[in-house]
């Protein structure tokens, strides 16, 4: 068995978590997630299974899709619903709608973020949470990530009773790395307010999204009803960005056995690319352009393929 199956993950629930119930559930060992979910977040948690576990890193590289609901009149020290309140601050009834989608335009594009002290983010060797449940705050270095692209859902302010705090959803597209909280609490400080993530999902991951994904409840039923292999995609399907190089029969031994070999005349448009069988749509490999060896290229990724009868 082997391929991607699109997992909804379910609040309460680790990443961890997740791979050791669909290990135990599919009787199989080589099972392997594509990015950490906090517990508290749900949403789309590709989970790689048998070789496909070499293109984890690949589906972990690629944008993803989150909706999040805002905040504003109360941050917290992790930047979500979870944590302590350390600032508290009235929102002016005056904030309208139009207000909040200004302050969203100023941050789409590459913008540079600090990681939160509540994050797995190493400094001297130590994970900042370390440091932040001792009660220590380090320097921390600021990372570029792109808004790819983001967009209020909301058509109207969610007030409090008291109308002390407003809440408001986005969704975003982003690169690998944001922190989402951190979005979140910047977009409130350009608003003028302390602010905090109050809820969040991920609705997609690389080509993955929330229409494919199946709960840990149904996948369950699936094995029961033998019905696993309709809930798998293939390493194909994950890999459906990188442009296509197809070969004849002749030359599969070749890519098979992961020969450095000349550029192509008719050249891929990405990098890396896939390599497969004009006969038989055959994945074979991912290959890159050779860093080194001008005009060349290399395997990236070798994927075994059944021996042809």
């Amino acid at each position: 068995m082997e391929g991607i199956l699109p997992l909804w993950k379910e609040p309460g629930l680790t990443s961890h978590d997740c791979v050791f119930k669909v290990r135990k559930l599919l009787k199989i060992k080589k099972v392997g997630h594509t990015g950490t979910l906090d517990p508290q977040v749900d949403g789309i948690l590709p989970i790689c299974i048998g070789q496909a576990t070499k293109i984890s890193s690949i589906i972990m590289e690629s944008p993803k899709v989150y909706e999040a609901e805002i905040t504003l009149g109360i941050a917290t020290e992790t930047e979500d619903q979870e944590g302590q309140a350390i600032k508290k601050e009235k929102v002016s009834e005056t904030l309208t709608i139009d207000d909040i989608e200004r302050a969203l335009s100023d941050f789409e594009g590459e913008i540079e973020q600090t990681p939160p002290m509540y994050s797995a983010v190493k400094v001297k060797g130590k994970k900042l949470y370390e440091y932040a449940r001792m009660g220590i705050e380090v320097e921390r270095p600021q990372r570029s990530v792109t808004i790819h692209h983001m967009e209020l859902l909301s058509e109207s302010i969610d007030w409090s009773e008291d109308y002390s705090t407003a809440s408001f959803r986005i969704r975003v597209k982003c690169s690998k790395g944001t922190y989402i909280r951190t979005l979140c609490v910047d977009i409130g400080s350009a608003l003028g307010y302390p602010a905090h993530m109050s809820q969040l999902t991920r609705t997609e991951s690389g080509t993955f999204c929330q229409t494919q994904s199946i709960t840990l409840e149904d996948l369950r039923k699936a094995v029961v009803d033998d019905k696993i292999e309709e809930n798998l995609y293939s390493i194909d399907f994950a890999l459906q960005k990188f442009d296509t190089l197809y070969i004849s029969e002749q030359d599969v031994s070749r890519y098979k056995h992961g020969q450095v070999l000349p550029l192509p005349g008719n050249m891929p448009s990405t990098d890396p690319f896939r390599i497969k069988v004009e006969t038989t749509n055959e994945l074979i490999a991912l290959y890159q352009i050779h860093p080194s060896k001008k005009d060349f290229m290399k395997p990236h990724k070798m994927f075994q393929v059944p021996a042809q009868t």
